[in-house]
């Protein structure tokens, strides 16, 4: 398999840093996967959305978790969460610690990513 960039430079991550509840992890992630995966996720439907998102849990600490992915567009990220928390109410946000008002995300801005033709080099090398 070739290496590829983990983003895109002038695209941007959105990043979810939260907690559940506690000894609610699994729930969490099984209520998330059936709202992410089915058919009703507006995420998944926009053009905006570069790469899909992934949820990583805390190696550390089992009610931490990430949620992060990459968006070519901040403000169309921003009015589909909007919609999202206001409209959808989808059940896992129940089981994060704060509710809705703690299931927030920082941007950041992707401001270098490896050339591809520098990880095809590393990737011969292999």
């Amino acid at each position: 398999m070739s290496l590829v960039p983990l983003a895109k430079k002038g695209n941007f991550f959105h990043i979810y840093d939260f907690r559940v509840k506690a000894g609610k992890g699994e729930e969490f992630i099984q209520s998330f996967n059936d709202f992410d995966y089915g058919p009703d996720n507006p995420m998944h439907k926009s053009p905006a959305q570069v790469k899909d998102g992934v949820l990583c849990r805390d190696a550390n600490d089992p009610d931490r978790f990430w949620l992060i992915g990459e968006w070519s567009d901040i403000e169309v990220h921003k009015k589909i969460r909007k919609y999202l928390a206001e409209e959808m109410k989808p059940s896992f946000v129940g089981l994060i610690e704060g509710g809705g008002a703690k299931f927030t995300c920082d941007y950041g801005e992707i401001v270098s990513s490896t050339p591809q033709d520098i990880l095809d080099k590393a990737n011969a090398a292999r």
